[in-house]
């Protein structure tokens, strides 16, 4: 059955929609996001009649429009400031408002990936490559393949990329037996979360060249000349208008601010949360994972309007500025099924992750100090 645009099933899952390229491999599989079809009597079904009822799953192409073109000229200008200035350390200025206007690509190659400004697929992903690889240089089918399996199962110890053991861990148990350099970061992981965040934007960097590297790729040959290019010209412009100095300088702010900005985008979402089984139906997987973030207009443009995580997580395909709309129905209806629903001030959303990290690592510092 099909409700406003959005399809529903008796399994209550998030529905992977792919096509199998010739070779097999699942990273050249066309990937798309939207909630699974569910029985026409289910909690998540009856919600999305509401929700559609409003009209929210609409698009809205006025707003993208603008928000392109802001997000766009934000991107031009800083770079025309920076061939206008030329060997300056007033650049140092420019590196910041380029981090934030990256930072803004980014979140526009967000809501591109999950078709919320085009109808069809295609010109949303050739917009989606345009502003991650070559804009920001982050291959945008490596990033949508990830996000995709993080939508299906968020919070998933074993599904979820996001919550991978990695640098950092989400779980207690992935800390049990680090040693060296990891289980120093597990130790002291709260306390080095933010300063972790300055190298965000690289690792986003070395994992989309991983990714094409490894091969599989749908398009690969198209993203691997869109992240060259940005790669050439980007490292290129700082070696030609500014001394060396100034060069590493603007590097290093630049990526260091993008990271953290992205990050703390990001972070308050699901950090923290309850980790499924995989035995929850659709709505309650989506809701009780996620956390929402209270605010204002500046709020949702700072984030994204990924601050209505929980709405976002419903209806990933929602244009982003139907969401803060979406929030009062959705609040209401959780309330009245009985479902938790998770809010919070931004600054609280932070506390809380901060705190998870703590937590998770205590196992390994008890470990560490029984040695």
């Amino acid at each position: 059955m099909r409700v406003g645009g959005v399809s529903t099933t008796d399994r209550g899952d998030v529905a992977l929609l792919c096509r199998r390229p010739p070779s097999g491999s699942l990273v050249g599989m066309t990937l798309t996001m939207e909630p699974a079809r569910s029985a026409a009597g289910s909690d998540f079904a009856v919600l999305a009649r509401r929700v559609s009822a409003e009209g929210l799953l609409t698009r809205r192409p006025g707003y993208y429009a603008l928000r392109l073109s802001v997000v766009a000229a934000m991107l031009i200008g800083g770079w025309t400031a920076f061939a206008l200035l030329g060997s300056s350390w007033w650049q140092l200025a420019v590196a910041v408002w380029l981090a934030i206007a990256f930072a803004q690509v980014a979140l526009v190659a967000h809501d591109l990936a999950h078709r919320q400004v085009f109808r069809t697929r295609r010109p949303g992903e050739v917009l989606g490559r345009l502003a991650g690889n070559l804009a920001i240089g982050m291959s945008y089918g490596w990033w949508m393949e990830k996000h995709t399996r993080h939508h299906n199962n968020p919070n998933h110890d074993d599904l979820d990329p996001d919550v991978a053991p990695d640098i950092l861990i989400w779980t207690r148990e992935a800390g049990s037996g680090r040693r060296g350099v990891k289980g120093f970061l597990t130790r002291h992981q709260a306390g080095l979360f933010f300063p972790l965040l300055t190298l965000l934007g690289v690792n986003l960097k070395v994992s989309s060249v991983r990714a094409l590297a490894g091969g599989g790729m749908k398009h690969r040959g198209l993203e691997a000349v869109l992240l060259t290019a940005h790669l050439v010209a980007y490292l290129g412009a700082l070696v030609l208008v500014l001394s060396p100095l100034q060069a590493v300088a603007f590097l290093v702010l630049h990526q260091a601010v993008f990271g953290v900005y992205l990050g703390m985008t990001f972070a308050p979402n699901h950090k923290g949360m309850p980790h499924p089984t995989g035995d929850e139906d659709f709505l309650r997987k989506q809701v009780l994972t996620s956390r929402n973030v209270r605010g204002g207009r500046l709020t949702d443009v700072a984030l994204g309007g990924l601050n209505y995580q929980i709405e976002h997580h419903l209806f990933p395909a929602m244009p982003s500025p139907n969401l803060r709309r979406a929030q009062p129905i959705v609040r209401a209806y959780c309330a009245e099924i009985g479902v938790p629903y998770a809010e919070t001030g931004l600054i609280e959303s932070y506390r809380q992750a901060l705190q998870h990290l703590h937590e998770v690592g205590e196992p390994a510092r008890a470990e560490y100090a029984a040695r």
